[in-house]
């Protein structure tokens, strides 16, 4: 089976949940998989070698400014032009099936060429009937239309009765943290990944704690320095990961995917939605009602001393190996989503006190 997989590529989370699927896809000799990234600058991209030959476009994305999404620059920068004409020349002839993880270059060169096409997205889970906050009108449109598949499975951390199966963590992450310096006692920190935010306003609302210390992972550090309290890094997956292993605590946006490795780590976590983005207020949302986490809506020292000294932590086991999965990508039943989505169910383990939770979320929400 020769497959496209499109990527959106405006958040380190897609690659991330990607990365994991092409590891996957690499060891099967029954599959052949071509990456298609957009949403980013073709050189802001690193780390990238587990997918090959891959291919960048500009694609859509939306701009974000001190925390927020800035929806007038968002539609100002839009290029409908060149994604129209990026839409027209792929050419999906030679695949048999577009895998799509919110990518709408791909979606909607697959329904225009009429070439199956399969989404795996936690923007999907959000076709189907979840727990929400903030969603408008706009957003909901967004959601359906903006990378449309013939098939679709949500990825989120319940499946509420639907089309939803849970994400997959990588198998050298729990690894990696039964080895991490905190098991030999080493100074505590906690890992912050606030991408949106502006390093200043990061900078001014941490250093008045200093008695606590910080890793701050920023898209606009360019190489490693020290700041007080605040060791600041560049991005870096490895190092990221080196760093989530070693914490015991976490402060970061209300991204899907880096909740996950928490919950997965059984990392105490503080989300800071990013402003304007539904998705992120409603990832906060769910984890606040399961009694998982915290939301802190503006950065603020205050409310962030308060969480530091009383954070809790919640662990959560989720499915590392994607075989089954790729298995039932191969078979070609893709209306069939009950069947794999029992299957991965079956894997994750959730603590008594969550699973009773979840029992009365999913009551409500179904």
């Amino acid at each position: 089976m020769k497959i496209l997989y499109g990527v959106q590529g405006t958040g380190n989370g897609h690659i991330s949940r990607a990365r994991l699927m092409a590891d996957a896809f690499s060891r099967r000799n029954d599959v052949d998989v071509d990456y298609l990234f957009s949403g980013r600058d073709a050189d802001a991209y690193f780390e990238m070698d587990i997918f090959a030959q891959y291919q960048t476009k500009r694609g859509l994305s939306f701009v974000t400014e001190s925390g927020a999404v800035h929806r007038f620059k968002t539609v100002k920068n839009a290029k409908l032009v060149e994604f129209m004409r990026d839409v027209r020349k792929l050419d999906l002839n030679s695949y048999d099936l577009v895998l799509n993880d919110f990518e709408p270059i791909s979606a909607w060169a697959a329904k225009n060429q009429h070439i199956p096409s399969l989404s795996i997205s936690h923007q999907a889970a959000f076709t189907y009937t979840v727990p929400t906050e903030a969603q408008s009108i706009i957003d909901k449109w967004l959601t359906r239309h903006f990378a449309p598949t013939q098939y679709a499975l949500g990825v989120h951390w319940y499946h509420f009765n639907q089309a939803i199966i849970p994400p997959f963590v990588p198998t050298g992450l729990c690894q990696r943290a039964s080895n991490s310096p905190k098991r030999q006692n080493l100074t505590d920190f906690t890992l912050v990944y606030l991408p949106f935010e502006e390093p200043l306003q990061i900078q001014q609302v941490l250093q008045p704690l200093s008695e606590h210390r910080f890793y701050c992972y920023h898209p606009d550090v360019q190489y490693p320095f020290i700041e007080q309290n605040i060791h600041w890094f560049p991005p870096s997956k490895s190092g990221f990961h080196e760093a989530l292993s070693a914490c015991t605590k976490v402060i970061a946006n209300g991204g899907f995917e880096l909740a996950t490795e928490c919950l997965s780590l059984g990392k105490a976590i503080l989300m800071k939605p990013l402003t304007g983005q539904f998705e992120q207020y409603s990832n906060a949302f769910m984890l606040r009602q399961l009694g998982i986490s915290d939301t802190l809506f503006n950065l603020n020292t205050d409310d962030i001393e308060e969480w530091l000294n009383n954070h809790r932590a919640t662990k959560i086991s989720f499915p590392s190996n994607a075989d089954c999965f790729i298995d039932w990508i191969v078979a070609g039943n893709w209306s069939d989503t009950e069947t794999i989505c029992q299957q991965l169910w079956q894997q994750v383990e959730f603590p008594d006190e969550v699973s009773k939770k979840l029992s009365k979320v999913g009551a409500i929400s179904i």
